[in-house]
């Protein structure tokens, strides 16, 4: 596409939807998210003139809106610190480290829960539930597939850090699925 092809009046009506489903997932209120695509479409408004059409409009988008919610969490970095401080309420493991009889995690059936539009409901209530930072790091891995090395980059945290964050993150994820979908 050329920037002679851009037609920025037509790309609420083809990416709006598309973009907001994207960072809602990422972003964990839905205000912040909607904010961001909005700011998404400002900036590419305000550079369309140096958009050299190499890649699609539509990833070109996607790219600013990605760079959009990299800053939205460097602006709360102050405020992020305090997912890493230790977590007092965690009884999934006593005092030698091992796994509480009551908290063992259960076996899944795995079975196209994903594709069901229930279980995604739960899914991103309980991702809402983590600690803003643990829920940014859980998105870029598992969601975006970064590599440990980037996000750790991008977000300004260790690799100590990024262990910690992301083993909270999926053991408060699994406690919260089970909790709201297998045992329902």
């Amino acid at each position: 596409m050329t920037k002679h092809t851009l037609t920025p009046e037509n790309w609420i009506g083809l990416y709006a939807d598309q973009l907001l489903s994207y960072a809602v997932v990422r972003v964990p209120e839905r205000d912040a998210a909607k904010d961001l695509v909005q700011d998404t479409f400002f900036t590419a408004l305000r550079s369309k003139d140096s958009f050299r059409g190499e890649i699609s409009e539509k990833n070109w988008l996607y790219l600013i809106l990605r760079s959009r919610i990299l800053d939205y969490y460097k602006k709360r970095k102050e405020v992020l610190e305090s997912d890493l401080a230790p977590d007092d309420d965690d009884d999934t493991f006593d005092d030698n480290g091992h796994w509480m009889d009551s908290r063992l995690p259960q076996e899944w059936s795995t079975d196209s829960i994903v594709q069901n539009k229930e279980f995604m409901h739960v899914f991103l209530q309980c991702k809402s539930g983590l600690k803003v930072l643990q829920a940014q790091v859980f998105s870029m891995k598992y969601i975006d597939g970064e590599e440990t090395e980037t996000i750790c980059k991008e977000l300004g945290i260790t690799s100590s850090n990024y262990w910690v964050l992301i083993h909270r993150a999926k053991l408060q994820l699994r406690n919260c699925i089970e909790k709201n979908w297998f045992t329902k």
